[in-house]
This record gives C-alpha cells, structure tokens and sequence, in this order.
C-alpha cells in the first residue's frame, strides 16, 4: 500500500478499491489536471514490474487501458462503492459477508475499522450515513441482488 499512496499523491483522492483475480477496481477523485490518467499509468507500470518480478516473468500484465466513468450524484457514489466492496462476496471468492472484513485485498477492513490506511478516505462515503452500522447495513442488503445481476451480466447488450 506504500507505493499505492506515492503513485496517488497529489494526483487523485482514493475512496475505495478491491483488487480481483483477474481485476481491479478503485473508486477516485481526481484532484489534478490528467490525475487518474497519471495515476493509473504510474500504478499499472509498478504493478506490473513488482509481479512480473515475483513470478519471474517478462512483458505486459493489462489487457487493455483501464476504464473510468464519470460519478455525477452522491448517490451514485455510495453505490459505486458499495458494488466495489461486495465484488469478492459476488465472485463467491468470499462465501459470507460477515468474511469480507477479512478479505485484504480491498478497502472495505478499513471502512469497518478492522485495519487503517493513510492512503484511503472513508469520510467521504461514511459521512452519507447516520452510523457505520448503517453504512455495513447498506453494503449487505445488496449481496444476493448483485449476485443475480453479476449471473445475468452477459445477457445485456451495450
């Protein structure tokens, strides 16, 4: 996570994120001209040379530029990050809600005070919501929603 907040400084504000196996999601704001664009090409750049240093490997990692779309609503947003957080629970990589405090590879240990970060920004997300049992509240009752959406992904034509 150290390199994480060196490739974020002063480029973008990060609000959530949860890495997948075969994925990545990150909830950010830009707070620079080109931010996100910096930023994810600093990140993918390290992110690549760290694994293909571990698995002693060569070449590209990312199949393709990363993709990003416009957050207009608070509303949106808190939802944005509650379908950021519940991606391992919907990939069942995670079974149980209850065991997503323990899946380190996203921010939500850190919404629910499991872990810390100096990188991450809850305030943001949390201040829509009256107590961080409501915000753990919001998050689950779209579980088995999600999942059904997630079967059915590849029936909607873009």
């Amino acid at each position: 996570m150290d390199g994480l907040k060196q490739k974020a400084d002063k480029q973008i504000e990060l609000f959530a994120f949860c890495f997948m196996p075969n994925h990545i999601h990150f909830l950010i704001k830009e707070i620079r001209e080109k931010g996100i664009t910096t930023f994810m090409s600093n990140f993918q750049n390290s992110y690549a040379k760290y694994f293909n240093t571990k698995e002693n490997r060569s070449g590209g990692l990312f199949q393709q530029m990363f993709k990003s779309t416009l957050i207009e609503a608070d509303e949106q947003l808190i939802h944005v990050a509650r379908y950021i957080h519940l991606n391992p629970v919907t990939a069942f990589i995670i079974k149980n809600f209850k065991d997503l405090v323990l899946y380190p590879w996203s921010s939500y240990p850190t919404y629910v005070g499991k872990n810390s970060s100096d990188i991450l920004n809850t305030e943001v997300i949390l201040s829509h919501f009256k107590s961080l049992q409501r915000f753990i509240e919001f998050t689950q009752d779209q579980v088995n929603y999600q999942r059904k959406l997630d079967r059915i992904k590849h029936l909607i034509l873009e």
